[in-house]
């Protein structure tokens, strides 16, 4: 089958009416902020910690890091705060910002619709083999990467090499399918996989593409070793970049920040009043937002700043609040091999118990309550689940069924419930549900651990809590994703799973379906699953995430703002289609 399209730009997200869209922000209310203090991959494999420390070059967290602010605004910056100092080595990192620093710094073979359709970017047309197991890709022509050098069908091939050596970042995305990748000729790329993967086109989207003779150049022995690879440029990526994107990096200090300027030989153009630089500062500190959004140092806030402070900023002169609906989720995720929430009533009682209103009205204000296992606005999400709800009665009911409750123990065992100390309104989560729980008779020890201890705890099933709340967030457009990090054996002892379900038969369930190419079938399997695993109560979906920010929009006209998400991780942040005025900026801050 040959999938051809016009041979036209990509249009400005920012400037076009988008019709029907499916509005999806891809992010993790805390764990983009978690991963990155772990600069960690979304790597299913079972170790114990997943912290770079073992796979990457030394790197500092960097979240909550001070930045001083300055006494002068630069007129000629967008600036923007995030949880954490950009990771820009495509084959590492995957949190929120590292992402919006990928999408443009690299291009990739498709670019995602809005819609979770996928479009022509550096692949022009594209050809499946009736099996499913053959995909050839044909190049634009005339691509550059940064330095100059033409980006060809080898540039490809090293691209998916480099990422499933490394087995960081992204790669778990494409290990268990991708055999081979070859280039027949210089804009011809062939990806032979070993069995069929129904969303491999939209998971494509994370294949960032670099220029393999400039990585090449800057392999030094230091840090992790692959082969002949050395490092594989590892070290060198982390303060510059050897993309093809609209942006190129300009300076680097992981510490503070990465400052990114639009590359004015772009394959696509240039449009007008994007910003020519952008500065991407890592601190999401409370004071030190305010301060810098305050003063006009910083234009747009990051997401994770608590909601009466954010609040605030927006209702600044000039400034303004803005409420983006997102499809990452808040797992409340529950171990399912301890005592006492290895009982499924114990499990279904506390998903009745717990008062989902207050959480969304009085914690976490501005989210809407869930629907299962996977957010609502997911292509094939399953809407015939329930929505999240409290029955108090139901509860107590459900409760005096458990085996713990029967034997006259129950009183005898206390939940241990972990909330992410980096996260302070977690606590209140946790303390939300210690005070529900009461009403039916289980005790919960409420356990503030920082995002590391976390991390390492949930490495193993006898170390993991009874309960730990984490967001997390799909890495493609369909339910599939999510089904895969969330709930396969494969995924146990990371930060995505703390069920530890040891499931073989929904295991093969979700692997199915993400084989199955027909994707009216696949959605239906997806929503099939989502059924099977709601039955089992492994998990209390707590929330739907609404991204809410300040930002000045007179001085930025920001697509996601205004009504036109492209939502997926990162591509809320297509720099290209921002349009900036500095002078407005000037006028308000001098």
């Amino acid at each position: 089958m040959r999938i051809s399209f016009p041979q036209k730009t990509r249009t400005a997200i920012g400037r076009t009416a988008v019709v029907g869209i499916v509005i999806v922000v891809i992010v993790v209310a805390a764990i983009a902020g978690y991963a990155a203090m772990t600069m960690t991959s979304k790597s299913t494999t079972t170790s114990t910690t997943q912290s770079s420390a073992s796979q990457s070059p030394t790197i500092s967290p960097t979240t909550s890091t001070s930045v001083t602010p300055t006494t002068s605004v630069n007129s000629s910056i967008l600036s923007i705060t995030w949880a954490n100092v950009p990771v820009t080595d495509p084959a590492i990192g995957s949190d929120e910002a590292s992402t919006s620093a990928l999408v443009n710094l690299y291009d990739t073979l498709i670019f995602p619709e809005p819609s979770g359709q996928v479009v022509p970017d550096l692949a022009t047309t594209w050809t499946t083999s009736p099996n499913g197991t053959t995909y050839t890709f044909t190049l634009r022509s005339g691509v550059t990467f940064h330095n100059g050098d033409p980006l060809t069908a080898s540039d490809v091939v090293y691209s998916m090499n480099r990422l499933l050596t490394m087995g960081q970042g992204y790669s778990y995305l494409f290990t268990a399918y991708v055999k081979s990748v070859t280039a027949p000729n210089s804009n011809t790329v062939v990806f032979n996989l070993k069995k069929t993967f129904g969303p491999f086109l939209s998971a494509l989207v994370r294949l960032y593409v670099l220029d393999q003779n400039q990585v090449a150049a800057h392999e030094v022995s230091t840090g992790t070793q692959y082969g002949n690879n050395l490092d594989y440029g590892s070290a060198w990526l982390l303060t510059h970049d050897a993309g093809s994107g609209a942006y190129t990096t300009e300076s680097a200090n992981l510490e503070t920040n990465i400052v990114i300027t639009e590359y004015k030989n772009y394959w696509n153009g240039t449009n007008a009043n994007q910003p020519a630089t952008v500065n991407m500062i890592g601190s999401d500190n409370p004071s030190t937002v305010s301060s810098l959004f305050k003063s006009g140092q910083i234009q747009i806030t990051d997401q994770w700043q608590p909601y009466t402070d954010v609040k605030a900023l927006g209702s600044l002169p000039s400034a303004k609040l803005v409420s983006i609906p997102a499809v990452n989720e808040m797992y409340i995720m529950i171990n399912t091999q301890e005592a006492p929430t290895n009982d499924l009533y114990v499990r279904e009682a506390m998903t009745y118990a717990l008062n989902y209103t207050a959480v969304v009205d009085n914690i976490f204000t501005g989210n809407s309550l869930a629907q299962g296992p996977v957010p609502t606005a997911l292509p094939g999400h399953n809407p015939n689940i329930p929505v999240a709800h409290q029955n108090v009665t139901l509860a107590k009911q459900l409760i005096q069924q458990s085996r713990y409750y029967k034997a006259g123990n129950l009183s005898s065992y206390s939940i241990t419930y972990y909330w992410v100390t980096q996260v302070p309104a977690e606590q209140q989560l946790a303390e939300e549900f210690a005070s529900d729980m009461q009403a039916i008779g289980l005790k919960v020890n409420v356990v503030g651990e920082p995002w590391l201890t976390v991390v390492a705890d949930l490495g193993n099933q006898t170390s993991s809590p009874n309960i730990v709340s984490v967001e997390d967030d799909a890495s493609y457009y369909e339910a599939g994703s999510l089904l895969q990090s969330r709930y396969t054996t494969p995924s146990e002892g990371t930060w995505e799973q703390n069920e530890w379900l040891h499931n073989s038969t929904l295991d093969n369930l979700i692997y199915a379906a993400l084989s199955t190419l027909d994707q009216t079938q696949r959605f239906q399997d997806y929503m099939n699953i989502q059924q099977q695993i709601y039955n089992m109560y492994p998990t209390i979906y707590a929330y739907d995430v609404t991204e809410i920010r300040a930002y000045y929009p007179t001085v930025v006209n920001w697509y996601a703002a205004s009504g036109h998400p492209n939502a997926l991780l990162g591509y809320n942040f297509i720099f290209r289609d921002f349009q900036f005025y500095p002078s407005q900026l000037t006028a308000l801050f001098g």
